[in-house]
């Protein structure tokens, strides 16, 4: 069951004109979300920064039916919301000024213990510059069995770190820059589904929100404020993983960057970072737990995971479902939009859900199968 103040924190983060700072003066003022909206516009206007348009933006309550909407989704689809406040939500991003109001995940990992590293980089990742990563990883994985890895999984050395993170049985999250009705980019999917097992996917957008350009900046912060530090293991001169590592200086982070040869357009941007001050050099795991101060803990010890299952399914999850289990080599998701006589979108939202509980898995092609 889920809290009902939640609904009305959704409808804060709704607001227009009111970004955390003031949400966050809001509540201090009222006491709760709920509050907020149950307050007089004339009293609201005592706060600083609310004027008479925002106040009456509060006190027409045009946001409660997108919130209530979303808590459909939220419930259904078993999604976990922590809102600033919650004793829950990640004390390493609650420390960050700009810290998401809310955020959302889904899967099975903890956001509060063991020790969390953001492995970020260029989309172009050459072949080196992956071997790094999936080094750096299993070597973290086996002297530091707390550790859990983020990134974003984009191309590149994102997906790297994500693959790495799940051979090695470390839990990785994926910050996402859209909501968890998708997963962008969908060749990775199957990837995304996999981290549900020990870590997951978290979100500060509501479904619904596209992967548009200046989320994937503001998602970028979370990565840096989530950790405890972050590697940058290849960068051009320009791109998302400086911003991150800018980003990581400002909240205190430590940041640490893979050197290059002058000559080599993906490393001129961690090469900018060590003259610059801004990352440390390293070139091991080793060397990132010697500036950490990181004790070796002793290799761990592969743990039994169980299926993440939904409680239960929908009447359209199921008819879906019916259909797959006639094709056992799988079906085209587009011929099963016309036997269903669903929309493309509609049938990859339903398919995405499906596959997270465990259902069904995505073949190349975009060819699904039943898996149970």
């Amino acid at each position: 069951m889920l809290h009902p103040e939640l609904k009305y924190q959704i409808a804060l983060s709704l607001l227009k004109g009111i970004g955390n700072k003031l949400a966050k003066e809001l509540i201090a003022y009222t006491g709760s979300a709920e509050a907020i909206f149950r307050e007089r516009p004339k009293t609201l206007l005592k706060i600083t920064g609310i004027g008479p348009k925002l106040s009456q933006e509060v006190g027409n309550n045009t946001v409660i039916p997108r919130a209530e909407k979303e808590l459909e989704f939220i419930e259904k689809n078993n999604i976990t919301a922590y809102f600033f406040t919650d004793k829950a939500y990640p004390f390493r991003l609650k420390e960050c000024s700009d810290a998401p109001l809310l955020i959302f995940t889904k899967g099975r990992g903890a956001l509060n213990d063991g020790k969390f590293i953001g492995i970020v980089g260029t989309r172009n990742a050459s072949e080196a510059g992956k071997e790094n990563c999936t080094h750096l990883i299993s070597e973290l994985a086996l002297r530091h069995p707390d550790i859990t890895v983020v990134s974003g999984l984009a191309y590149g050395i994102d997906v790297c770190a994500h693959r790495a993170a799940l051979k090695a049985d470390s839990p990785t999250w994926g910050i996402l820059a859209h909501g968890l009705d998708r997963i962008y980019p969908a060749s990775h999917r199957s990837v995304a589904v996999k981290m549900l097992e020990k870590g997951g996917l978290l979100t500060e957008y509501l479904t619904g929100t596209e992967a548009e350009r200046p989320n994937f900046v503001q998602r970028n912060r979370i990565i840096a404020g989530l950790c405890d530090a972050v590697v940058v293991v290849e960068s051009g001169v320009k791109g998302g993983s400086l911003i991150t590592a800018q980003l990581a200086n400002d909240y205190n982070r430590d940041v640490f960057a893979f050197p290059g040869r002058v000559t080599d357009e993906q490393s001129s941007g961690c090469n900018s970072l060590i003259k610059k001050n801004m990352a440390s050099l390293i070139e091991s795991a080793e060397d990132l737990a010697r500036f950490m101060n990181w004790e070796e803990k002793g290799q761990r010890k592969s743990p039994v995971i169980e299926p993440t299952l939904f409680a239960e399914l929908s009447e359209a999850e199921n008819e879906v479902l019916n259909i797959l289990r006639k094709y056992p080599d799988g079906i085209q998701v587009n011929e099963l939009s016309i036997i269903l006589h669903k929309s493309f979108s509609e049938m990859s939202s339903l398919l995405l859900q499906l596959e997270f509980a465990g259902f069904v898995k995505c073949l190349p092609g975009s060819i699904y199968q039943a898996t149970r």
